[in-house]
């Protein structure tokens, strides 16, 4: 009697494992779906370092561009492309702010080519029970910060990320229904029409 107690335990044990081990994804996996994500939008909540909320939508257009615009009241937008990311909010009265691209963790998913099995790229690779979870950095300029993705499976779909930045502020933006392949302007990523308004 003892002895089926344990090898059912045991057979329960191995089964509870399984699939767990089998659910996280591989990093060549998350690199092919980024990598075969050309376009994209969707909503999102974005969770600034001070507790505030915003939501809005997301557009991506890889490589190197991407565009959030908040609802109102809240009239700012971040806009990445032409190898920088401007920040635009009109309620400060002050010019645009302006960083480069490859500064900023973001510049990992956005790059023409996303290799997350590169050496030193990836510091952080699990799965919580739910989703794969992957932690990365520019190997060769690791104080820029990094960025925690999350990935759910069965398709694969990126729902979450969080960057930390150089400065040590962390943002996270949640994802709603990430929608792929649609037709994006390149209008929506100009950095230099985003500039000039603020500029006038």
């Amino acid at each position: 009697m003892k002895r089926r107690h344990f090898l059912a335990a045991a057979a329960a044990l191995c089964a509870a494992a399984g699939p767990a081990a089998a659910e996280k994804l591989s990093l060549n996996a998350l690199s092919n779906y980024l990598n075969g994500m050309t376009t994209a939008q969707a909503p999102f909540t974005q969770v600034s370092d001070d507790g505030s909320l915003s939501t809005g939508k997301l557009y991506l257009k890889r490589p190197g561009r991407a565009r959030f615009e908040y609802d109102p009241p809240n009239a700012a937008q971040v806009i990445a492309g032409a190898g920088s990311v401007v920040i635009v909010d009109p309620k400060s009265n002050q010019p645009a702010e302006t960083y480069p691209l490859n500064r900023t963790p973001l510049s990992i998913i956005l790059a023409p080519q996303v290799d997350l099995g590169r050496a030193n790229m990836v510091v952080g690779h699990a799965y919580d029970g739910t989703a794969t979870i992957v932690t990365a950095q520019d190997p060769d300029n690791p104080d820029y910060g990094r960025i925690e993705l999350m990935f759910t499976d069965a398709p694969i779909e990126l729902r979450k990320w969080v960057i930390h930045d150089g400065s040590g502020t962390t943002t996270t933006v949640l994802l709603g229904g990430l929608e792929t392949g649609m037709d994006l302007s390149d209008r929506l990523f100009s950095t230099t029409l985003r500039r000039n308004a603020t500029n006038r």
